[in-house]
């Protein structure tokens, strides 16, 4: 979840003038990157080996 400081940081970093678009493209990133820390966290993770194994199967 987002707090509102790193949403406060986020717009920030935008130039003077943006769009709504690009607000919510930077905190929709923001929230992916919450997300994935929280996966890592939550040990909701993948190794290398396991993601082969998955390509393989999807490739043949």
């Amino acid at each position: 979840m987002l707090n509102r400081d790193k949403v406060k940081q986020t717009i920030d970093r935008l130039p003077e003038v943006f769009t709504v678009e690009q607000v919510i493209e930077e905190l929709l990133v923001l929230n992916k990157i919450e997300e994935g820390l929280r996966d890592i966290e939550e040990g909701r993770v993948y190794t290398t080996d396991q993601i082969k194994q998955e390509l393989k199967a999807w490739l043949r």
